[in-house]
């Protein structure tokens, strides 16, 4: 064997070893990581399982479906309900308490997409069995989670399958339990706290890390724009929210956010449809997540202020959410769209779709 041959046989040996170090230093422990994952998922799941138990609370909503959906093979919706209770509301106000927020998600199975609408609270329209029209919010404290279905289905002239509802507390601790979420604060703040303490929370503008209590004074502040932003940046807040529930450093923080839902949720959703919907998301090409925004205008009525929705705009929306869950009223279907924003102007009632 020549000198060159064996320093050659040397090299190769060296690289053998360089790809088994690589492979012990990086598959071994990434298979450490996944046994150990499987083994937090299982407690996570059984956590999961007896708290979403205690939060599962049953409508008597009318529907527009004919037959129940299966969140496993259909398109579904879902209400998500914000409600401004805090113990030093519920001395003042009791049960009859509006929704400060409202969202309605509709994911679309076949695209693995979400469409994700914000409905301004004051935006004035028909609530069911009353006599005239109404802020959106109030449907929730003259009937519940019940009324506000209802509501949102007439607006939308899509069914709601499902509800989420939390509270101030759900939404401060599941941020907080997360270690804070980044946003970006737009301009100067001065909101009041959960408690309603005046300028209790202050905040200066651009990206920066916000605790439960910020995130909160963001989400429902609106004293320096409007409702139509505003539902904006709660659509940005509940992104920046998933976005770093999923992330992989907050994976040991997932216990402490299902106990920061706890009792501060309730849902029609059973644990196991709950279990296909992380299923949906897991799946495929993985969730793009889309949103929609309702345009409209100010309007005083009787000294009152109400955000009038534009007519064809809400129309037009209608039928994105409707070709989205591929749904007439009586069936289902497979179907979908992919935009990053859909927003309705109001000037020329045409789509603007922007990119992010």
């Amino acid at each position: 064997m020549s000198e060159f041959q064996r320093l050659q046989r040397i090299k190769l040996k060296k690289r053998k070893v360089r790809k088994k170090r690589v492979f012990l230093w990086f598959v071994v422990p990434l298979f450490i990581i996944l046994l150990s994952g499987a083994g937090y998922a299982t407690f996570l799941m059984k956590k999961a399982e007896s708290v979403l138990n205690k939060s599962y609370q049953p409508v008597k909503a009318t529907s527009k479906r004919e037959v129940k959906v299966n969140p496993d093979m259909d398109n579904i919706s879902i209400l998500l309900i914000g409600v401004d209770t805090s113990k030093s509301r519920e001395k003042l106000y009791g049960d009859a308490v509006r929704s400060d927020a409202l969202m309605v998600a509709t994911l679309n199975q076949k695209e693995k997409s979400v469409k994700l609408l914000s409905i301004p609270r004051d935006s004035y329209v028909h609530i069911p069995g009353r006599k005239k029209n109404d802020k959106i919010n109030h449907a929730h404290a003259y009937g519940g989670t019940e009324l506000a279905i209802e509501t949102v289905q007439e607006l939308l002239d899509i069914p709601i399958d499902y509800y989420v509802k939390m509270n101030f507390y759900a939404f401060i601790d599941i941020v907080d339990s997360l270690g804070g979420i980044k946003v970006e604060v737009p301009y100067e703040i001065d909101e009041q706290d959960s408690e309603d303490n005046p300028n209790a929370i202050h905040l200066e503008p651009g990206l920066q890390t916000l605790n439960g209590e910020e995130a909160l004074a963001l989400a429902r502040t609106r004293h320096k724009d409007s409702d139509y932003m505003r539902g904006k940046r709660q659509q940005e807040i509940l992104k920046a929210i998933l976005q770093k529930a999923v992330s992989v450093q907050s994976i040991t923080k997932h216990g402490k956010l299902i106990e920061a839902v706890g009792d501060n949720m309730t849902t029609n959703m059973s644990f196991s449809e709950m279990k296909s919907l992380m299923d949906y998301g897991l799946a495929g090409k993985g969730l793009s997540v889309e949103t929609i925004n309702l345009v409209g205008s100010d309007e005083y009525i009787n000294g009152i202020y109400y955000y009038k929705l534009d007519e064809e705009s809400l129309e037009q929306t209608r039928t994105i959410l409707k070709e989205h869950l591929a749904h007439n009223t009586t069936n289902t279907a497979d179907s979908g769209t992919t935009i990053n924003e859909i927003n309705t102007v109001n000037a020329d009632k045409k789509f603007e779709t922007k990119e992010y």
